[in-house]
């Protein structure tokens, strides 16, 4: 997506590069074996630093919804001045409080961050960024497994999905519900001419994207965070090569 708006590269000063997004940019993952959330170390981020030019500080932090994170960025941009700002919200945004519905589903229940207000909030904070001469780019949103997902916010327990499903009404609906959101994403990027890395789309690629999301049904894996750097890393070789450290020889994959 050609923007208008292009990298400066100014001989003898480094990038400065801020990360700003929730759990799956901060790399948390599901540990199976050892039944919690822990810090991938080979997550996306970190695999990203040391491939480019300049510094990369990643803000992103579990549980972020954008009004967390936006309040955060505020601060931390007008402190640091990053020239890159890569922009990850949604998942946390377009979820609910399942316990409560488990509880009550015959009550209204509310995602943590209304459609509407997610919608304006990201374009506040992409007009925010420009007005300080920062580049944005935002990411869609990898796809979630609804089945699993399903099963993880229900506990497993039939009692509590009987309700969830009540007032659900199909598994299918989790899918299309965060869809609709990282369509906003999408919309957002076009009406406002922002940079756009199509991380839903590399995984929908594989036949079988699930494979690559953890037991949870939302967090991408290690390989999944494979899949998120390839796409990044594809999408700066073919719109900003200058700012990778070694254009010629950097291994790929």
């Amino acid at each position: 997506m050609n923007t208008g708006e292009e990298y400066k590269e100014t001989p003898g000063l480094e990038f400065k590069y801020m990360v700003s997004g929730d759990s799956i940019s901060r790399g948390v993952v599901y540990d199976e074996a050892r039944s919690k959330y822990v810090i991938l170390e080979d997550n996306f981020v970190s695999l990203l630093q040391g491939r480019l030019k300049g510094a990369m500080r990643n803000t992103a932090r579990f549980g972020n919804t954008l009004l967390k994170g936006f309040g955060n960025l505020k601060r931390d941009v007008l402190k640091e001045k990053p020239d890159v700002v890569l922009i990850e919200y949604g998942g946390n945004d377009c979820d609910f409080h399942w316990e409560e519905i488990a509880v009550d589903p015959e009550a209204e229940h509310s995602p943590k961050t209304d459609f509407t207000a997610f919608e304006d909030m990201l374009l506040d904070m992409i007009n925010f960024l420009k007005a300080q001469g920062i580049i944005p780019v935002l990411m869609s949103l990898p796809p979630l497994n609804a089945d699993s997902y399903f099963k993880w916010v229900s506990g497993s327990n039939p009692a509590s999905e009987v309700n969830i499903m009540k007032w659900l009404g199909s598994v299918t609906k989790i899918y299309w519900w965060q869809e609709r959101y990282n369509s906003t994403i999408i919309k957002v990027a076009e009406s406002t001419r922002t940079k756009i890395i199509d991380v839903r789309g590399a995984f929908l690629q594989h036949p079988d994207y699930t494979k690559f999301i953890c037991q949870d049904g939302i967090h991408p894996n290690r390989e999944g965070h494979r899949i998120i750097y390839n796409k990044v890393m594809d999408y700066i070789r073919a719109s900003e090569p200058q700012l990778l450290l070694d254009q010629a020889g950097l291994p790929g994959r």
